[in-house]
């Protein structure tokens, strides 16, 4: 598909962080610490959404439900499904470790635009 444009710059500044539609996928676009981030809004655990997740200092997004642990620059798992505690590694086996898709973004022309292929 290519690059899209999803917003303006300005629409997402530092810290914030907003759900785009893209060629019919929801993305997370976040702001942090000056660096714009474009995941998959649905953890690849469950598919629940990743809006309300916090982001570690170590720069990884915690899924709010299950609390898996995904980096923001390559999407790889650094924690797997580990609540609630005991049920949480049950419900991990369900499904394989699974990164969390990521997506290249640029700015161009005070645009952010994302690469979905």
């Amino acid at each position: 598909m290519g690059w899209t444009k999803v917003l303006s710059e300005s629409e997402l500044p530092a810290g914030s962080r907003q759900v785009v539609q893209v060629d019919g996928r929801k993305l997370l676009l976040l702001n942090h610490e000056g660096t714009i981030h474009a995941v998959s809004n649905s953890c690849p655990h469950m598919n629940l959404p990743m809006k309300n997740g916090k982001i570690t200092p170590e720069g990884e997004l915690v899924c709010p439900f299950h609390r898996s642990a995904f980096n923001l620059c390559t999407g790889a798992a650094s924690t797997w499904t580990p609540f609630p505690p005991v049920v949480g590694q049950l419900m991990g086996k369900l499904k394989a470790e699974t990164p969390l898709p990521v997506f290249a973004t640029r700015i161009e022309d005070g645009d952010i635009l994302v690469e979905v292929a």
